[in-house]
């Protein structure tokens, strides 16, 4: 029989208490192999979108939103939504230059406005790339265009991150003092700044491909395709104001990697956590870890054995069960060079996962890094494969070990402006259903509509009930079946 634990929550307002209570099950399920699921394939129609090289980001909406760098109506990319089960519109179609953007390696970010902000490789006035911005309903600003004066950055293929001052950062692979590259600063109405120019080897970086991120220290980090003592790559720091940091220099094959395509993801623990996309053991690409001081350590070196995933040129994420999961540009255990995707713990532990198969029927190739979904399942994006070899979005479904604390009780209570967001560590394939009552009469209780998640793959889940602090006071439980 279930029996409810209560939890409290903190007034909202001043007259409105809200009182959790969760429902316990005794019964688990055994969990079953990772499965995935082709939910589009690109080049579908004429106006549609071919070879996403970036990953996806999932908005405020619940639904996933993208960047396909070439295809379209002019064949100069497009963007894409896509919800969790597969349901494809093209969100905009690039027109090319002089007039908008073309090319757009990067993938999108959401600013705190609901906006989608990101960059086009080519396109604009000077044919050196774009800044954007597009609403959730289509409507589509130029913010910046590359090259606009003799150091301004050019051809940025990275994805812009939302700074805690409300900023976006970001990258250019070309241009600058040196042409090697710049750091750059724009605010969501277009303010645009020039932090760095990057100066080349031996003494810096060169070519940052990949974006930034803002680590817990308020500083962004980031890494560079070329550059340093052995032009192998660094791993750089830089502050808001532009006060600039090497943290290290790549020294390629065999003893460290080379040639970083990716940027990094700050784990739980701090550290920074990346892939080099050759270099390592057998010069095949490597994941690494470093600390916001610089100590750098080699967690795994590709190609260990025959059927191992190589070359990984996307980022990994860190899943809600505290690995570490991420893809291969090619490789894996169908020796056909498709690609993989890969498990790793913090200390290094390692697994293959899953290996693509290629067109028709599979993926291939993948470039960008996963995405964990808010239903807890993994998505991405293949930039070959699927029915017409243009690429493919897809989801992965893993079973996750949960984490080391309470299963099927929030663990977690937080208010986000007129929102209430749930923690709760759960188990594999079981379907969760947040309920409300305005009083504790079992027989009262009322499914909150859209906050339900079913097959679950275990960990640690995130539900939010958009506007619940606005409703009336009253109780909240999760209903778990089985």
């Amino acid at each position: 029989m279930n029996k409810p634990v209560y939890v409290g929550l903190p007034m909202v307002r001043s007259l409105c208490p809200i009182i959790v209570a969760i429902l316990l099950v005794l019964a688990g399920r055994s969990t079953n192999a990772q499965t995935v699921t082709n939910l589009h394939s690109f080049g579908s129609s004429p106006s549609d979108g071919k070879n996403p090289y970036a990953g996806l980001v999932q908005g405020s909406d619940g639904n996933f939103y993208g960047t396909a760098v070439s295809g379209g109506t002019n064949n100069n990319g497009t963007m894409f939504r896509i919800s969790p089960s597969g349901n494809y519109t093209n969100f905009h179609i690039f027109v090319g230059s002089p007039t908008d953007g073309s090319t757009p390696y990067a993938g999108l970010a959401q600013g705190s406005d609901g906006d989608f902000y990101g960059t086009t490789y080519f396109g604009g006035t000077n044919n050196d790339g774009t800044v954007f911005r597009i609403g959730p309903g289509g409507s589509y600003t130029n913010l910046h265009f590359f090259g606009s004066y003799h150091a301004d950055g050019a051809n940025p293929s990275g994805r812009l991150v939302l700074g805690s001052d409300g900023n976006f950062y970001g990258t250019t692979s070309l241009g600058g003092t040196n042409n090697d590259g710049t750091l750059f600063r724009i605010g969501p109405g277009g303010n645009y700044t020039n932090l760095y120019s990057f100066a080349g080897h031996p003494a810096d970086g060169e070519q940052p491909i990949a974006g930034l991120v803002q680590g817990n220290d308020g500083n962004f980090y980031g890494t560079t395709y070329f550059g340093g003592t052995n032009d192998d790559g660094t791993v750089f720091r830089i502050g808001p104001d532009g006060s600039y940091t090497n943290l290290h220099f790549f020294a390629g094959h065999p003893g460290d990697g080379a040639n970083p395509y990716a940027g990094l993801v700050q784990g739980s623990d701090d550290d920074f956590y990346g892939t080099t996309v050759s270099g390592g053991t057998h010069n095949l690409g490597t994941v690494f870890k470093i600390s916001p001081s610089g100590s750098y350590t080699i967690l795994y070196s590709f190609g260990s054995f025959d059927t191992d995933g190589a070359n990984p040129s996307a980022a990994v994420v860190q899943g809600s069960d505290g690995n570490f999961y991420g893809t291969t540009n090619s490789g894996g255990t169908n020796n056909n060079g498709y690609g993989s995707v890969f498990r790793i713990s913090p200390g290094g532990s390692y697994t293959n996962i899953y290996s693509f198969n290629g067109s028709p029927n599979d993926g291939a190739s993948p470039f960008a890094a996963l995405v964990q979904g808010s239903d807890g399942i993994f998505y991405g994006t293949n930039r070959g494969g699927g029915t017409n070899n243009d690429g493919t979005v897809i989801k992965l479904t893993v079973p996750l070990n949960p984490p080391p604390y309470p299963i099927n009780q929030i663990t977690g209570i937080q208010l986000l402006g007129t929102n209430i967001v749930f923690k709760i560590p759960s188990i594999a394939y079981e379907t969760y259903q947040l309920q409300f009552s305005s009083s504790m009469t079992p027989t009262n209780w009322v499914n909150v509509p859209g906050i339900s998640v079913t097959n679950s793959i275990g960990a640690l889940l995130t539900l939010t009930n958009f506007g619940g602090a606005l409703q009336p006071q009253g109780f909240y439980r999760f209903d778990i079946t089985p």
